[in-house]
């Protein structure tokens, strides 16, 4: 049986922190994963950035209650979500998501958490487990079952790889040109038909 372990940003959502350099006019926010492979060297510069910036948390929500799912995002997981098992997988925040994942009608989501300070300054983030979109891969397939892992970005080639089936969802050209034996579709159709076409025999 497949069960399906998908990204959230950039595949459902907006990127976060390029719309929070949009809001605040920091251009060195814009660095997302899509661009970074070093998770730990990214967050450590987000949170310096914040601290010289004196950006709280309540900043950060402030601006992801102004987000929406990206054209089409739920009308797809509506359509998934009936078909097939899924969990996001994704290195946001719960102290983030939430807006979005009520946005999205509360799909599973597995995720890290931040520690703040009692003025709300982000202080540290926590990682649910180190490589963890790939471990829960494996937890699943420990599971008997066959994953289609869905991602965009550096921090997805692990799971992407590790699973029985990978797609890389409108990823940036660099994401492309590394890992050019990874699939790659741009419209939730071709995802769509992507999926039926891998899970047919078990239909």
């Amino acid at each position: 049986m497949y069960i399906i372990c998908s990204d959230l940003e950039g595949i459902y959502t907006p990127e976060i922190w390029i719309n929070v350099s949009k809001h605040t006019g920091i251009e060195e926010l814009r660095l997302t994963t899509r661009e970074v492979n070093d998770y730990n060297v990214l967050m450590r510069g987000r949170l310096s950035i914040l601290k010289q910036h004196g950006l709280k948390l309540t900043d950060i929500q402030k601006v992801i209650r102004q987000l929406k799912p990206l054209q089409g995002a739920r009308e797809f997981l509506d359509w998934l979500r009936s078909e097939y098992q899924l969990i996001i997988v994704s290195d946001t925040f719960r102290e983030f998501a939430d807006p979005l994942m009520e946005q999205l009608g509360r799909p599973t989501l597995l995720c890290h958490h931040l520690t703040t300070d009692e003025e709300g300054n982000i202080t540290d983030y926590n990682l649910r487990q180190p490589d963890a979109k790939r471990k829960v891969v494996e937890a699943l397939q420990n599971l008997n079952y066959k994953v289609i892992a869905i991602g965009d970005s550096y921090n997805d080639i692990s799971m992407l790889r590790k699973a029985e089936k990978a797609i890389l969802f409108r990823p940036p050209q660099n994401v492309i040109d590394e890992n050019p034996d990874i699939p790659y579709v741009t419209s939730y159709e071709e995802l769509r038909k992507i999926i039926i076409a891998t899970t047919a025999s078990e239909k």
